[in-house]
Parts: C-alpha cells; structure tokens; sequence
C-alpha cells in the first residue's frame, strides 16, 4: 500500500455513466473501467465520488451505487438526443455542478481528480486549478492514435478534440497510460513527459469471467451444442471492424455448407455505436448481402454474468478493432477460456499473447482474416491448447491490480504537490505540429 492515501477522490467521466450498459450508444469500455477501479479503490478505503453527465430528467442526482461509491448524475445541457461531439458546449454547465458539490463542503474535501477522456480533463483542469488538489488523466483513446489507424470511410476526430487532449497531457500531474505503446504514443504524438506518465494496464473480473461449460452456455443463449461459434463482442461502428469479420467469415460458412465440417456461426454481440448509428441495419445488410443472413446471430448487449456465457458458448472470440488502447473484451475472454483471435494493433499485444492464448493479425486484409479464422478453428489440437493457457494469461490482469497501480500513480501525483512540482497549474503549451497538422 502506498505510504500516500487518498481519502476522496473525484472521478470525472463526462459523457459516459459507469451506470449504464456496456455496448450500448457511447458506453463501452471506459463504463466498465471506472466503474470496476472505483469499487476496489473504495475498498481499500477510498471514498471515491464519480461525476457523470446526467441523461435523464428521472436521473437522481445522487446514487449510492456501492459502499464507498457515490455517483453524481450531473445536469448539463438536455438531458436527450446529444451526440458525444455536441458535448463540448455543455462543459461549462458541467463544470458548474462538479465545482457546486465541492463548494458545499469544506476546503479540501477531495484529495485528488481522476479524469477520464479528453472532455473529462478539461473540467478536471478546472477544478485541479480550484480546489488545488493534483488531476490524474486517463485518455483511454486518443485523437492522434484514432485518425492514424482510420477504418475505410469512417469520420476522423475533429482539430478540437486532438487541442484538447493536449492540453490536458500539458497540465496533468500524472498521465495514466494502459500499456508501453500507449505511453509512446503519448510521448511521440503528443509531447508528453515520459517522467508523469504511468503505465497501469487494466484488468477483468476475475470472479464473474471464469472458465465454465460451454455446452450449458449455449443452451441458455439457445444455440446448436454441434455448431463452430467465432463471437464478436463490442459496440457496433467501423472503429471496431465488425464488417471485416463478416467478410472473413462468409467463405468459411459457404465452405461448411458444401463440405462435412461441424456448422459455422457467428455471434454479434452490441449495438450501435459512434458513425455505427447511421447505419444501424449495416452489419445485418451486408450479412443478407452476402448469403450468410442465416449463419449470423445478432444479441444486444448484455450485463456481465450473461455475457460470460457468451464467451464460454464461443470456439474463438474476434477482436478485428482498427485501434484499441487496450481491450478488455480479449481479457475477459481469455479467463473464460476462450482463444482471441486480435488485430495486431495498441494493446491487443499486450492483451493477447500471440500463439499461447491466441492469433494476432497484421492489418485489416479480409483474406488475412479469414485464414487467421480458418487456421485456428481447423487445428482443434492447438485451439484446445490456446483454450488451456487463456485463463492464466488473464489472471495477469485483474482489477485488484488495477487499484494498486492507480493509487501508486495517486501518491506520486501527491507527494508531488506537496514538494511544490505541480502539473496541474501549468499553463499548455501551444506550437504546430506537423504530424497531427493543427495547431497545438
């Protein structure tokens, strides 16, 4: 334990409530990552107070989501209808509510700010400056990273968004990175100090995503015991590469239909997502499109124990994303027992470990994909090997390990102001930056 320990903490997570569903709208993830760190940060004795943009007129302001944990739904804009790129403008009503929940304490009530997201950091710059307590950032995306690894036809991260980011990197006192590629990219993209950067990988509920019975899970989500599943878990946009998957796995399905081979199916689990909500029905048209229409499961996303069951009902779980600082789907997986086929791209290197637990592909080539899926379901030898090795990789990475990392993070972050090194107050630093092209 860290000699250093915060009492409170203020989390700030603008635009997506550790409340909700994962795999739904803008919650993914991030939802599952603060949510998970703050119950075990509190029950290491950390009282940890979560800021989340209110989506709802019946949102209580208010939620006492678990011992230690308190989440306030904050109003800020219409409670409706707002896209993540129309937040921008509600931080200032944001801001507001996050400053008022302190102003009804005394001073120093919070010990520190974790922020999530870019939109997240700039209210935590704000209320770092005023409260002066240190602001420990987490990006978990970043613009630069995200325009670099552009699925075909997607929507690049808009000029404001790649500013804001650094100028929160400028004035963080800590700057929490998933892996060593993702602190790279904060260094080479974006300038930051290597010297505040801590890498703490994520981790999964080890006690919810354990190794179970597959046929007993395929019996409650009502699918054939003698089928071959390769399952897609995420939220549906182009970032994650669905659309890559299905065309990957078409031929194979043409292929068990013609041949003697065990029938394939592949199961989609999520919905919509970012530039995926403009096409809701893609991914089902370009099934029917293809003649698989009847080979393709599609189940909205599911809370956690359920979702368990769909790891364990797979042969393989896919993790096909243009970019991921890290992926949990891979891990949560993996301690179920199943094999990650991933794309060899951010933290999926580390999530995966390529030819142990599972494949890593180099790039987006649908015929690279397709034989990476063939490849591995035809060896049942090797898959049933991958199967035996998933758990103990991912008992690497817990949440419980998560908790340690950040509150090593949190006490340096502390000691620090106390010693009169302060990031929080600095002021960003502005210059042109040829690769990301705007002015920083």
């Amino acid at each position: 334990m860290p000699s250093v320990l915060p009492r409170r903490i203020a989390m700030i997570s603008v635009h997506t409530s550790p409340l909700a569903q994962p795999g739904t709208g803008d919650a993914g993830g991030m939802n599952v990552y603060v949510w998970q760190t703050a119950l075990r940060l509190a029950r290491r004795g950390v009282e940890v107070e979560i800021f989340t943009r209110a989506t709802s007129s019946g949102d209580a302001p208010e939620v006492h989501a678990a011992p230690g944990v308190l989440v306030r739904q904050v109003p800020a804009g219409p409670f409706e209808g707002l896209d993540k790129a129309d937040l921008p403008a509600q931080l200032c009503g944001f801001s507001a509510g996050v400053l008022g929940a302190e102003a009804a304490h005394a001073s120093g009530y919070y010990d520190l700010i974790h922020s999530h997201y870019w939109l997240s950091g700039q209210v935590g710059w704000l209320a770092a400056n005023r409260w002066g307590v240190p602001l420990v950032h987490t990006a978990h995306t970043l613009a630069a990273v995200k325009n670099a690894f552009l699925a075909q036809g997607d929507t690049e991260e808009p000029r404001l968004r790649i500013i804001g980011e650094q100028q929160v990197v400028d004035v963080a006192d800590r700057l929490i990175a998933n892996t060593a590629t993702e602190s790279d990219e904060l260094v080479s993209m974006y300038r930051a100090d290597p010297d505040k950067i801590d890498i703490v990988a994520p981790g999964a509920d080890l006690d919810c995503f354990t190794v179970g019975d597959a046929a007993a899970a395929r019996a409650e989500l009502g699918l054939d015991a003698d089928e071959v599943i390769v399952a897609f878990v995420g939220r549906i946009q182009p970032l994650k590469a669905p659309d890559v998957l299905v065309r990957a796995v078409a031929p194979l399905i043409a292929a068990a239909r013609a041949g003697t081979r065990a029938p394939l199916r592949l199961l989609i689990v999520g919905g919509p997502s970012g530039t995926g909500r403009e096409h809701p029905s893609a991914l089902a048209d370009l099934a029917a499109e293809l003649g698989v229409a009847d080979r393709v499961t599609f189940l909205p996303p599911q809370p956690a124990l359920r979702l368990a069951q769909v790891y364990r009902a797979a042969d393989v779980v896919a993790v096909p994303s243009y970019s991921e600082s890290f992926g949990l789907v891979a891990i949560e997986a993996q301690a179920c027992g199943t094999p990650v086929i991933a794309a060899e791209v951010g933290g999926l290197g580390v999530a995966v470990a390529d030819g142990l637990t599972g494949t890593l592909v180099a790039g987006h080539r649908v015929a690279d994909w397709s034989n990476a899926v063939e490849k591995i379901l035809a060896d049942p030898q090797r898959l049933a090997a991958m199967a035996a090795a998933a758990r103990g990789h991912a008992e690497q990475f817990s949440w419980d390990r998560t908790a340690d990392g950040l509150l090593a993070s949190y006490a340096r972050a502390i000691e620090s102001r106390r010693a009169g090194r302060t990031g929080g107050t600095a002021r960003p630093r502005w210059r042109r930056s040829r690769r990301q092209g705007v002015a920083l």
